[in-house]
């Protein structure tokens, strides 16, 4: 996604102490550009200039965050002030540009607190989180700059126009008037006063729950301080775990950090069961221990404000409001697909935990499958069934033969090439960075593509794709900047990192979201790339997570770490032909949060209850007790570290029904590397990002809708 200010947020300002607001800016700013603070000038260095990263101090970040926002607010009143009509040059494309300074400075700041958060960052982001909500509304509430757009809106598909606007043109036209409407631009006074008072509490609240996240994630551990503590992991794994005990003080001990890349495989492969229980209860108590980083009152405040804002702008709940402009349109379609699948997705829960209860009675284990046992059994099941073990693939998965893959892939798919630059060619936030230049295959400059694959203190979990700077070309040519970020475990100094089957899922998977922003080609930053419907903006990555399998990849890339040598076919044969087991498990775990997530938002004003409401809507869905949600909700980052996914994490799933049809699309041509489909991928889903509706874009891949029937078949759920 592109760096902007977090959520619908605002403050409080008449016009009067908006322009007086305005010229204290000015003062700042050259008062700040006195002392040259290297964050506010424009990026220098090659390939259109890059990230300042050498040269960032924590205490520059709010200064350069405030001379952006003055910057932006100076150029719109510039529009206000336009003596001549509307038109989309003078009011839209003019918006467009007037935040370049701001929009560099968010990159920084957010790659920073994303990545090497600490004390002082933290201080930093309390402070400006409410600051930035309310530049965000001083913008979305001005009612001179909304009345100008609404003009150009309102005559934007008049044929009387000298020249008339493009597609593209009319499309952010829409975009805009849309995005302020949402904002809040039509309420009255009292109301908008209202709205800034939600949006900035609002703003203080998500930035609490996403530092309250972090630091339990950094400081839980659990220490195995015997060395038969870790056995049946395997090799890469305890390696990673002593790895990380080492910036814990603890010499001669294994670190299982609290972190999914950490605890994942330790429950998958630790016969201790009760060291089992204790690693699972950290993880999915991350939030939710009734400290000082307990979340759940501050989800009741959020769910509260979220509902007062809804109604405040004429939604039914916040669910209403988040979905009006995805693909789903409204809760309801979203709740259809999601009921639709959630059935026979718990009836297969089912029989894998008989397969799994199964194995344990016959190894008189004398227990019954609990949560932490669930990954353990799977495995067992997984050998028995089809004679294959997790732990025999890992090392044929290197990290950085798989990244080799990744960029095999990107050429054969859309024409890239990727070039690694030199260490200290551009600067980087942390040595772990690497950086590669991308171009096509005439050898021209495409962009530049970040790679922070571990895990590290401060670093907050998961994996995700960033866009530093977006693609545009409407005031000429700009390239696009966009990283990857991980948090894989590194091994041994020297030694290959080896990862899981999963975690090069994600890995192919976050590097389509960087394709998505390589391969944009529009005039506008703001409908470039990543910038589309959150329920479609998973597809093209989902979809990409196919190519991994695909034999080309693995034969070669999948070598052994030792040895050499390419995966064995009878080893890939078997992970085909498993590539449907333990569905029912991730079909549930995610489809809980998700349901979760939806239900919370459409309970309007009533006070919720997190804990309450999680354990008794769980009940009412039939969730099997052997499966927690995939994100609890004490630890939803995605829900309430922001307004990212809230009401939407559904979304992962609608953009998978598009992706298991889309990858038919493969199957039924020429197969994966079908040129004449991967044409059409590239230019009517990759290239486009929002210059049309996502429906659109996708009718024109395919040729018709998507339905329900593939995803069935993807996820071996289908009758």
């Amino acid at each position: 996604m592109r760096f902007r200010c977090r959520g619908l947020v605002g403050c409080l300002l008449s016009l009067r102490s908006f322009v007086l607001l305005g010229f204290l800016f000015a003062m700042s700013i050259a008062a700040s550009s006195a002392f040259g603070n290297p964050l506010v000038a424009p990026w220098a260095g090659p390939y259109g200039g890059v990230p300042p990263f050498d040269v960032v101090k924590t205490a520059d970040l709010g200064p350069a965050l405030e001379i952006g926002m003055a910057e932006q607010l100076a150029a719109i009143e510039k529009i206000i002030a336009e003596p001549a009509a509307p038109t989309f040059d003078n009011t839209i494309a003019a918006l467009e540009r007037s935040g370049r300074t701001f929009v560099r400075v968010q990159s920084v700041y957010y790659t920073l607190t994303g990545c090497m958060s600490d004390d002082a960052l933290r201080a930093v982001e309390q402070e400006m989180s409410p600051k930035l909500a309310a530049f965000e509304d001083r913008i979305y509430q001005n009612e001179k700059l909304f009345a100008r757009i609404a003009e150009v809106y309102e005559s934007r598909e008049s044929k009387d126009l000298k020249p008339p606007l493009t597609p593209e043109q009319r499309r952010l036209t829409w975009l805009v008037y849309t995005n302020f409407v949402r904002a809040g631009a039509k309420l009255d006074a009292a109301a908008k006063r209202e709205l800034s008072e939600i949006n900035q509490k609002l703003a203080e609240l998500t930035t609490t729950f996403s530092q309250n996240l972090l630091k339990c994630e950094t400081d839980e551990v659990v220490y195995l301080t015997d060395e038969a503590d870790t056995d049946g992991l395997p090799d890469d794994v305890k390696a990673a775990a002593a790895e990380a005990v080492k910036e814990k003080g603890k010499p001669g001990q294994w670190a299982i950090q609290n972190t999914r890349s950490s605890v994942d495989p330790f429950l998958a492969f630790s016969p201790k069961r009760e060291l089992r229980e204790k690693v699972w209860r950290m993880f999915v108590g991350r939030g939710d221990n009734g400290g000082a980083t307990d979340n759940n009152k501050i989800i009741t405040e959020v769910l509260a404000l979220r509902a007062k804002r809804a109604k405040l702008l004429g939604y039914a709940t916040h669910a209403h409001w988040r979905i009006e402009h995805s693909m789903a349109k409204t809760p309801e379609r979203a709740m259809q697909l999601m009921e639709a699948v959630w059935k026979p997705a718990v009836a297969r829960v089912r029989e894998e935990v008989a397969d799994m209860q199964a194995v344990a009675d016959r190894e008189q284990a004398g227990i019954t499958i609990e949560p932490w046992d669930y990954r353990y059994y799977a495995e067992k099941v997984r050998a028995k069934k089809y004679d294959l073990d997790k732990s025999e693939v890992v090392p044929y998965l290197q990290l950085e033969k798989l990244r080799e893959g990744m960029f095999y892939m990107a050429r054969e798919l859309f024409g890239l090439e990727f070039r690694a630059l030199e260490k200290g060619a551009v600067p980087v936030y942390h040595p772990d960075v690497r950086v590669w230049e991308v171009v096509d295959t005439s050898g021209k400059h495409v962009g530049l593509w970040y790679f922070d694959p571990f895990a590290r203190t401060g670093k907050r979990s998961g994996a995700w794709m960033s866009d530093y700077r977006g693609q545009e070309k409407f005031d000429g040519p700009v390239s696009p900047i966009v990283s990857n970020n991980c948090n894989y475990m590194p091994g041994r100094p020297g030694e290959p990192v080896l990862i899981s089957w999963d975690d090069a899922t994600t890995l192919f998977h976050e590097f389509g979201h960087a394709l998505h922003g390589l391969v944009s080609n529009v005039n506008y930053p703001s409908l470039a790339g990543t910038n589309v419907a959150r329920d479609y903006v998973e597809f093209p990555s989902q979809l990409l997570e196919h190519w991994l399998a695909t034999p080309e990849i693995l034969e070669k890339f999948a070598l052994h770490f030792e040895t050499g040598k390419p995966i064995p076919k009878e080893l890939v044969a078997k992970i085909e032909r498993a590539k449907t087991f333990n569905e029912g498990f991730r079909t549930v775990e995610f489809l809980a949060s998700a349901l979760v997530d939806m239900k919370l938002h459409l309970a309007g004003d009533k006070p919720i209850d997190p804990a309450k409401f999680e354990r008794e809507t769980l009940a009412e869905l039939g969730m099997p007790r052997e499966i927690v949600m995939r994100h609890r909700t004490p630890h939803f980052l995605h829900v309430f570290g922001g307004d990212g996914y809230s009401a939407a994490y559904y979304s992962y799933l609608w953009a998978d029904t598009l992706t298991a049809d889309a990858w038919e699309a493969f199957t039924e041509a020429g197969g994966p590397w079908d040129q004449a489909v991967v044409e059409r991928l590239r230019k009517h889903v990759f290239t486009v990002g929002n210059t049309i509706d996502p429906a659109d874009s996708y009718r024109a891949f395919r040729g018709r809708d998507a339905g329900i029937e593939a995803l069935m078949r993807k996820r071996g759920l289908a009758q």
